[in-house]
């Protein structure tokens, strides 16, 4: 065998210099055309040109027979070889050809030359990964046609093009119609009636344009300057912020063209494991992915290089698994997981920590799990403490809080009147004790009733035909009107795809609520039946401390009205305004009715301290010197609506509202409670109270879809009790009630169910089982419908 190593030669390059310098460094030997020669530094001029126009010299280092006692030697002879020339050798062997090997990544074919990976190379979050497009994001934004023209049933002169019905923007859009009238187009035409040629004409103007010159053109329908004119236009002014607001309003992501959406840079992903990239490993679900490392094909030498990172793959495959998880896809966003989601990712690291000794707390774990579920995660905790470690839990779940070894009730109830510990003991002796109300209603003493009938509704229905977002199979489902709808299945089945961002966002957009981004399906009918939507979510009321619940259900107005009317207000010609904390007559001025005072601090976190001014009381003397039963403006928005309840018992138009908001389990709130305080359950239910103060302002209003997501989540039973005593109300109105929830108390109050599954991610989607709650439970497949039997 020979082995040889390259030597580069440069376009210019004196190849007789360069063949006595090898010579003077030891080498006597090159392969000049198939030919190994000897070469001097007399003979490297005739050598050289020979090898004229040559882009490498290849230099014989030995020739040699393969044995194996001469193995050092031929070891010797690689390790020269690769220092020489820069990590290459050539070897060739009589009968098995020549082979060129490479210390660095590099292509036989094509030449290319890799950087050796790094972990880091597999990240989009690092530079040395991601993606130069898009900066590891997956995703850039573009001007999106749906935002710039939402409602393609509008013409051209009825203000079809969004932007341009601004009135800063009105030149464009007189230019545009002038310019197409004289054209002979008709811009009473809709949108979506343009042909290819005028729907060009519009985006891309004429070509006679301007576009993107820092000023306007000059005179109107002389050309058509386009949309895209008109955006390049407005980013020669981005150092304005409302131009920035403006441009970000009309783009949305869409897939990068660089990576497609992969987020990683093409080394990373010219580098594959079992014929798979990183980035398609990662587009498994957990369970797949758990499947793919167990079937890995290695070799004997690939498994034991791989052997300890596969052990630890898929053991915190295995724990995600276990927590219920194995539907989510790895490269799943961790913004678009549920609380619940998250949290059992959370338990599943602790798993894998295997720690003693150790105090977990855990706050509703069970949060967006299904009831197949819960006896799983249940079994999970208790592994825990098997182990040797502590494990606090708040929960509502009848089944986790049965799976407890000791239970601890807080109460007696809510706000106020809780805060002590009504009984803390074994679960047997818990179950057993005669005040708490979680045990009362773990022991049947109370309950929440089965409905004596399910109602039929108005015998007209909500039809979304061939919905395929996500994970959903083209399925055709149907909202009898006049009811309260469930729709269940097991965690990511594809309920929230159907009902929020399908059905909610195509309604939203023919109510012109919202103009949101919505979930593909074929048709939607029976629209024509509803007078509008209504998302009621778990998002803050407010975005300030000033939003409190009595100003969201419009209480306060009322109360400002009644504090006016009193004698002592009456007398120093005080009106409703002055009682309000956000305008200036009452407010007290030194912290502008909030009651505090913001104190700088240029190198630290700003600070508040109480107004020395009001003391915290936020109006000014005179305004609460006016009393009602001795108490002022001030002292009503610190009572609970309980309290409130009392002092304004005669008072009809406050009365109706505190007692709404009282019928939604929230008589333990402070009228004045800071509305970003609130939890996410009490958001949801102050936005009901709202719904219901509209209903009493306005009975005639009817034929409204309320849609509510998981509304349970934080409730105690007796809550929940309350909380479907409000949706029936709702649905008694004339309105229809869509949930989305996994609590079977709910489920078997339905008058109608819709179960989605079987499982999750790509094995579900698809329509189980429709009906009533009895129906479900004869669904073999339902896993709702089989949980659902001993609630029926």
């Amino acid at each position: 065998a020979l082995v040889l190593f390259p030597v580069d030669v440069k376009a210019d390059q004196d190849l007789a210099a360069l063949a006595r310098d090898l010579v003077r460094r030891g080498f006597f030997r090159l392969r000049v055309r198939d030919e190994v020669e000897d070469v001097t530094a007399e003979t490297a001029s005739d050598i050289a040109t020979r090898l004229k126009g040559c882009r490498e010299l290849e230099v014989v280092l030995d020739r040699l027979v393969l044995r194996e006692d001469d193995r050092a030697r031929l070891v010797d002879t690689l390790e020269t070889a690769f220092r020489e020339s820069g990590g290459r050798c050539i070897a060739e062997i009589i009968g098995a050809g020549r082979h060129r090997f490479s210390q660095a990544y590099s292509c036989q074919s094509c030449g290319r030359i890799f950087e050796t990976p790094k972990p880091a190379l597999f990240s989009f979050n690092h530079p040395l990964g991601a993606c130069p497009a898009c900066k590891g994001f997956g995703n850039i934004l573009q001007y999106d046609e749906d935002l710039i023209a939402p409602d393609r049933t509008k013409s051209l002169a009825g203000g079809a093009v969004e932007p341009w019905t601004k009135p800063s923007a009105d030149w464009w859009q007189k230019q545009m119609l002038l310019a197409f009238k004289r054209r002979g187009i008709d811009i009473s035409k809709p949108y979506n009636k343009l042909t290819q040629t005028e729907r060009k004409l519009l985006w891309e103007g004429d070509g006679t344009g301007k576009g993107g010159v820092s000023a306007p053109p000059g005179r109107a329908g002389a050309k058509v300057e386009g949309i895209k004119a008109f955006f390049k236009y407005l980013e020669g002014k981005r150092y304005k912020l409302h131009v920035r607001v403006m441009l970000s309003r009309y783009r949305s992501p869409v897939s990068c063209d660089t990576c497609k959406g992969t987020r990683l840079r093409p080394e990373a992903l010219a580098v594959r494991v079992g014929s798979r990239t990183i980035a398609e490993v990662t587009d498994l679900t957990i369970a797949a992915a758990a499947e793919w490392a167990r079937a890995l094909p290695l070799s004997d030498f690939e498994g034991e290089v791989a052997k300890d990172i596969l052990v630890m793959l898929t053991a915190k495959l295995g724990f995600l698994l276990r927590v219920g998880l194995g539907y989510l896809t790895l490269s799943r966003q961790t913004r678009t997981l549920s609380g619940g989601e998250a949290q059992r990712i959370s338990l599943a690291t602790q798993l894998g920590a295997q720690l003693t000794g150790t105090l977990y707390v855990l706050d509703e774990p069970t949060i967006g799990l299904h009831a197949r579920d819960t006896a799983t995660l249940a079994g999970i905790l208790a592994d825990l403490a098997k182990a040797g470690n502590t494990v606090i839990m708040v929960e509502h779940d009848r089944t986790m809080i049965e799976s407890a070894h000791f239970v601890v009730e807080m109460g007696p109830a809510a706000g106020e009147k809780g805060g002590e510990v009504v009984c803390a003991a074994r679960y047997p002796e818990f179950l057993a004790h005669p005040t708490a109300l979680t045990a009362r209603y773990l022991s049947g003493q109370e309950t929440i009733p089965v409905p004596r009938r399910r109602r039929k509704g108005t015998g007209r229905a909500l039809v979304l035909v061939g919905a395929t977002e996500h994970n959903l199979k083209n399925i055709t489902v149907k909202i009898p009107l006049g009811t309260f709808t469930c729709v269940t299945g097991v965690s990511g089945s594809g309920k929230s795809t159907l009902v929020q961002e399908t059905i909610y966002c195509a309604l939203a957009r023919a109510f012109r609520v919202e103009n949101l981004p919505m979930g593909r399906f074929e048709a939607i009918g029976g629209v024509e039946h509803l007078h509008g939507v209504r998302l009621i979510d778990q998002e803050p009321i407010g975005r300030t401390p000033r939003s409190n619940p009595a100003t969201y259900i419009k209480v306060f107005d009322d109360i400002r009205r009644f504090f006016a009317a009193l004698p002592e207000a009456r007398r120093t010609g005080l009106l409703p305004g002055d009682f309000s904390f956000n305008t200036v007559g009452g407010r007290c001025e030194a912290c502008q009715g909030s009651g505090l005072q913001k104190m700088e601090m240029y190198f630290f976190e700003d600070i508040y301290a109480t107004c020395d001014v009001c003391e915290g009381r936020r109006f000014q003397p005179k305004i609460l010197a006016v009393r009602h039963r001795d108490k002022s403006i001030h002292d009503v928005l610190n009572m609970t609506v309980a309290e409130a309840q009392s002092v304004f018992a005669n008072t009809t138009s406050i009365s109706v509202k505190l007692r709404l908001l009282a019928s939604v389990g929230l008589g333990y709130l402070r009228l004045g409670q800071p509305a970003t305080t609130l939890s996410g359950g009490e958001a949801q239910r102050l936005k009901i109270a709202g719904e219901l103060v509209g209903l009493t302002a306005s009975r005639a209003a009817r034929g409204l879809l309320y849609i509510l997501d998981e509304p349970t989540t934080g409730l105690h039973m007796d809550d929940i009790k309350k909380l479907l005593t409000v949706l029936s109300r709702l649905v008694d109105a004339g309105h229809t009630v869509l949930v989305v929830e996994h609590n079977l108390d709910v489920i078997k109050t339905a008058d109608w169910v819709i179960d989605l599954g079987p499982e999750g991610g790509d094995l579900g989607g698809e329509v189980v089982a429709t009906g009533p709650p009895e129906a479900l439970v004869t669904e073999r497949a339902s896993h709702t419908g089989q949980a659902l039997q001993k609630y029926l």
